[in-house]
């Protein structure tokens, strides 16, 4: 028997007054998967998530955490979890290594154990030198990174991360997405909720679509991105380029010397166009859509589905 590393059936969440926001959705994700889990505000994804992590009550359904029921074995299946949420929720007058080695120690990891996992993800996030500092005093980026290492440092099997790089530079996303991309490698299932297409693209390898308390789509990235038309990008530069210039293979256009527009064909990767610039030494301080690839997506997938 194949044991998922969280596996959701029939879940349904009824709020006071017959609001439905789960409405029976089924969700298997297998071991050792990036998964993206999308959807626009209020269409389910938060409830599901906090159901998951025993924030929030369900009406009805079932939920393993690796082959564990979180009704019948909670420790047991809770312990295999980590969630990194949206909002700081830290001790902000906390030194940075003490929340790191407090959570591990809420799993039960020996303090010896815990202080050893806190040090090797505050170096491997690059917040050492921060380590005895009140985490109130950290940068939004840093402390993004914070609430990473503090999902990680009992080392779970499964990490959920809900909208990780929200506020965060693209240098900062970028670096987040490589962790986050080798811890995967090394074996930790990865959930991640997101409202930029273009993170799931970069990290994912299978996504759900949830809309309306229901799950409209379940298929691979590359299937998804199939559906989509031609995308147009608005990219701000740390380096200043000529009206002339050009990307190889790419439709171009300049609208000032930091700032360009370029279209991607639906075979091509949003990856290619940072591979490009940087052998062109180019550097981009933001990206954003000219228009908006999850709505559009969504619309399609509602009027269409």
């Amino acid at each position: 028997m194949t044991i998922h590393a969280l596996e959701i059936t029939n879940l349904k969440k009824v709020y006071p007054k017959g609001i439905e926001a789960l409405k029976g959705i089924n969700l298997s994700v297998k071991q050792g998967d990036f998964f993206g889990l999308l959807g626009p505000n209020g269409a389910g994804k938060s409830t599901a998530i906090g159901i998951v992590c025993s924030l929030l009550i369900k009406t009805s359904g079932q939920v393993l955490i690796l082959g564990e029921d979180l009704d019948k074995n909670p420790e047991k299946a809770k312990r295999n979890l980590g969630l990194v949420p949206q909002e700081f929720n830290f001790n902000g007058f906390e030194k940075v290594i003490n929340i790191l080695i407090n959570q591990a120690g809420f799993y039960g990891v020996p303090y010896k154990q815990a202080k050893q996992n806190a040090i090797f993800f505050l170096k491997k996030l690059e917040l050492w030198h921060k380590a005895d500092s009140p985490a109130r005093f950290l940068s939004g980026g840093m402390k993004r990174r914070l609430m990473i290492a503090r999902g990680l440092v009992h080392y779970p099997k499964l990490l959920i991360l809900d909208e990780p790089t929200a506020g965060v530079d693209i240098e900062a996303r970028r670096f987040t997405w490589d962790f986050l991309k080798e811890i995967n490698q090394q074996g930790t299932t990865i959930i991640l909720t997101t409202h930029y297409l273009e993170e799931a693209e970069n990290l994912c390898q299978q996504v759900a679509i949830i809309n309306s308390g229901q799950i409209i789509k379940n298929t691979s990235v590359k299937e998804l991105i199939a559906t989509l038309p031609n995308q147009t990008y608005i990219l701000d530069l740390k380096t200043p380029v000529p009206f002339d210039f050009v990307i190889p293979h790419f439709e171009t256009k300049v609208i000032d010397s930091h700032m360009l527009e370029v279209n991607c064909l639906a075979n091509q990767a949003l990856g290619e166009v940072f591979i490009r610039l940087k052998s062109l030494g180019v550097e981009v301080s933001s990206l954003r859509n000219k228009s908006n690839r999850l709505e559009e997506l969504f619309l399609k997938l509602v009027k269409n589905p």
